[in-house]
């Protein structure tokens, strides 16, 4: 939904890490003075230190002048999804995605120019619920750091810990941005990612919130369950969806798409990975696909997909283009760093990076104060699959 649009203006990126592929390639960035740098940037350096040392008023650590370096030097590349992770960052960071550590249950996206990161989902029963979390708030800190501008990685891996353990936040909350301050107990997430219903005339509703480990056979069971009740069509809903893992929405679409190309991914070097449905399965079912501006990665995958091979009509509003795919690389010392080292095209070649899947029937959110449960954008979808019945 988009009624509480706050912040959110332009292109959003997901708060999930499955998409990082962890590989390991010695970078040698902590050895700036082996070639590296130039002699001039070399010498700049050496005069900066030497003005530290004889006039900065403060006690400092040469360690942490160092790691601004480090960070300065991958912030160079202007890329607002590569980053470099100090050895502190780094523990957090593969703590979070090691399956051992619980999380409070919400998802979140980044604006791409302003850094405001922002809550687009609270799931039920969770600890950002029982905190009093809401759809819409503005994540302002985690404990004492300040989050906006920051890699959301980091944030993300900020917010994650032991479960039983707290974690407090503060939010920026309503039209004047008033600050609430939670207290978040860590929990495991089993997060059912797949909601699903039958709507009128017989259509289908699958809703997918991510494309996380366990989304693949939640949507499985969930258009098995529905295929029971002898529906005639069906709407996917990825609004609000940021993406996720590329093989689990691969995996969905192989059970959709005809055999082809799904989508393929190309490096700087021209290097071509594609990925493919086989003839196994193939969903004979009129279909809409819901998207709206807070659908990124993934669901724009997905979008892109049934889109080319004319599987399905997208409804709602442009997506938030994000066709990049990063990837970890750990330096050997405790420290790594994330870069983007490709980008992905749809099955029909478009590359939808900084521009977003544009919608065959574009419909904006409208909020009914008076039927706060109306969705004409959900209706205008059931309408598309109604006339391919017929």
């Amino acid at each position: 939904m988009e009624h509480k649009k706050g912040f959110i203006k332009g292109a959003l990126t997901g708060a999930l890490l499955t998409l990082l592929v962890v590989s390991l390639a010695a970078c040698g960035l902590q050895h700036i003075n082996e070639g590296i740098i130039s002699s001039d940037t070399e010498t700049k350096l050496s005069y900066l230190k030497k003005l530290i040392d004889e006039t900065y008023l403060h006690d400092v650590k040469e360690k942490d002048l160092n790691e601004g370096i480090y960070k300065g030097y991958v912030e160079g590349l202007g890329d607002q999804y590569s980053a470099y992770y100090d050895k502190k960052e780094t523990k957090e960071l593969t703590e979070s995605l090691d399956g051992s550590f619980s999380g409070i249950g919400a998802v979140m996206t980044q604006d791409a120019s302003s850094g405001v990161i922002t809550i687009t989902r609270v799931y039920d029963n969770s600890p950002a619920k029982k905190a009093g979390i809401k759809t819409g708030d503005i994540l302002y800190r985690v404990e004492e750091k300040t989050v906006t501008g920051k890699d959301l990685d980091k944030v993300v891996s900020w917010i994650k810990g032991k479960k039983g353990t707290k974690v407090n936040l503060t939010l920026l909350r309503g039209t004047n941005s008033d600050k609430i301050k939670v207290t978040a107990t860590r929990d495991v997430i089993n997060v059912e990612t797949v909601k699903y219903k039958v709507l009128e005339n017989q259509i289908g509703y699958i809703s997918i919130s991510e494309f996380d480990s366990v989304t693949g056979a939640q949507f499985a069971k969930a258009l098995k369950q529905l295929q029971k009740k002898n529906i005639e069509g069906l709407v996917v809903d990825l609004r609000n969806n940021p993406g996720g893992s590329l093989s689990t929405v691969c995996d969905i679409l192989d059970s959709i798409l005809p055999k082809g190309l799904i989508v393929y991914t190309k490096d700087k070097n021209g290097k071509k990975e594609e990925y493919t449905s086989d003839e196994k399965h193939r969903l004979n079912l009129p279909m809409s696909v819901l998207v709206n501006g807070q659908s990124a990665s993934a669901s724009e995958i997905f979008a892109g997909a049934v889109q080319d091979y004319g599987k399905a009509e997208i409804i709602g509003t442009q997506t938030y283009g994000k066709g990049v795919v990063q990837n970890l690389f750990d330096l050997k010392d405790g420290t790594c760093v994330k870069l983007t080292t490709s980008e992905y095209f749809t099955p029909k070649g478009r590359n939808i990076d900084g521009k977003g899947i544009t919608p065959d029937v574009k419909i904006e959110y409208k909020y009914n104060a008076k039927d706060p449960k109306a969705d004409n954008q959900l209706d205008k979808a059931v309408s598309v699959v109604k006339d391919k019945i017929k």
